[in-house]
C-alpha cells in the first residue's frame, strides 16, 4: 500500500507531464490505444466515483454560511467560459465540429484538479472545493441548456439526451461514491491516498483513446484548436479574477474563482463530445486536459510567491479542510 501511495503522489504531482507523454505516444503510435475508445464513459465514471468518495458535508458548508462567493464563482463559471468559447469559435471561424467542441468545453463544470491548484496558489480552498462540487451537481441542467443556446449554431443539440448522459456518467457515480463513504468510511480512508492514481490513469487512458482516434485531425487542425483552447483558458483565468475583484471579494477568493473558472472538467467534455457531437469535437477537451494542467500550475506557482496577506486565511482553510486535496 505504501508503494501505491508513493506512486499516487508522484502521479498527481506530475499529472500534466504524464498527460503530455501519453498524448504524444498515442499520436505517434495510435493503434494500441484505439481499443480504449469504447470505454471513455466508463473511465470518466470511475473518476467521478473517486470524486464522490472524497466529498464531505463540509464541501457544501459555504453554500449556507457564506453563499455569495460561491454564487459569484459558479455564475462566472457558466457565463464567462461558454460565452468566451462561442466568441473565440466565431472569430476564428472554426469548423462546425471543433466550434461545438470548444463551446462544450466551456459549458462543463470545473475540474477537480483545480482544488490542488488553488491550494498551491494560496487561494480559498474551501471555496474551490464547494464550487467544483456545486457546479458539477448543476451540470445536468446547465450544460445541456447552454449548449442548446450556443452550440446549436454549429451542431444539432439534444438536451435531454445530454442530460441523461451527464446523470449517468457524473451524478450516479458521485452519489455511489458518497454512499460507499457513508457506509464504509474506514475502507475509504485507507484507500484515499490511492484515489488520485486511479483518476490520473483513467484520464490518461481517455486522452490516449481520443488522440489515437483523431491523429489526422490533430495533424491538420491541431495548431489552430490549441491556440483556441489556450486563449479560452486565459479568458477564464483573467475574467474569473476580474469578476471577483469588481464584486469586492478578497484576494484569496479571487484566486480561487480565477482558477475554478479557468480549469474545466475536460474528461466530461471528451465523453459528451464523443457521444453527442463526434470524435473531432472531443479534440478541444483533449487539448484542454493537457493545457489546463500546464497553465494552472504556472499560475499557482506565481501566486504562491505573492501571498499578499493570505497566509492566515490559508492556515484556517487547511485546518477546516483537514489537509484535504484531491486530483
Amino acid at each position: 500500500m505504501k508503494i501505491l501511495e508513493a506512486i499516487s503522489t508522484i502521479a498527481g504531482k506530475y499529472f500534466a507531464v504524464w498527460v503530455i507523454c501519453i498524448a504524444v505516444i498515442a499520436f505517434i503510435a495510435p493503434d494500441p490505444f484505439l481499443i480504449f475508445g469504447g470505454y471513455i464513459t466508463i473511465l470518466l465514471g470511475i473518476v467521478m466515483f473517486g470524486m464522490g468518495l472524497t466529498l464531505k458535508a463540509i464541501d457544501f458548508k459555504l453554500i449556507i454560511t457564506n453563499p455569495m462567493p460561491v454564487i459569484i464563482g459558479v455564475c462566472a463559471q457558466y457565463i464567462i467560459m461558454p460565452l468566451a468559447a462561442f466568441l473565440i469559435a466565431y472569430i476564428m471561424n472554426l469548423p462546425a465540429e471543433l466550434a461545438a467542441g470548444l463551446v462544450l468545453l466551456g459549458s462543463v463544470p470545473g475540474g477537480t484538479a483545480s482544488n490542488v491548484m488553488v491550494y498551491l496558489a494560496k487561494g480559498n480552498v474551501p471555496l474551490s472545493i464547494t464550487m467544483t462540487s456545486f457546479s458539477t451537481l448543476l451540470a445536468p441542467i446547465a450544460t445541456p441548456l447552454i449548449l442548446l443556446l450556443l452550440a446549436g449554431k454549429w451542431m444539432p443539440v439534444d438536451p435531454m439526451a445530454m442530460f441523461t448522459s451527464i446523470i449517468q456518467v457524473i451524478i450516479f457515480p458521485i452519489i455511489l461514491g458518497i454512499v460507499v463513504r457513508r457506509f464504509a468510511p474506514q475502507v475509504v480512508e485507507k484507500s484515499m491516498n490511492v484515489i488520485p492514481l486511479i483518476s490520473v490513469v483513467a484520464i490518461m487512458i481517455i486522452v490516449s483513446a481520443v488522440v489515437a482516434g483523431n491523429v489526422n485531425s490533430i495533424a491538420s487542425a491541431g495548431a489552430i484548436i490549441f491556440a483556441a483552447v489556450a486563449l479560452h483558458n486565459a479568458f477564464g483565468l483573467l475574467f474569473g479574477y476580474l469578476t471577483a475583484r469588481v464584486l469586492g471579494l478578497d484576494e484569496s477568493n479571487r484566486r480561487a474563482i480565477s482558477i475554478e473558472v479557468g480549469m474545466q472538467n475536460s474528461g466530461l467534455g471528451v465523453a459528451l463530445a464523443t457521444a453527442h457531437f463526434g470524435p473531432l469535437a472531443a479534440l478541444p477537451s483533449v487539448l484542454g486536459a493537457v493545457w489546463h494542467n500546464i497553465s494552472g500550475p504556472i499560475l499557482a506557482t506565481y501566486w504562491s510567491k505573492k501571498p499578499e496577506n493570505v497566509e492566515k486565511q490559508l492556515n484556517e482553510q487547511i485546518q477546516e479542510t483537514n489537509g484535504r486535496t484531491q486530483i
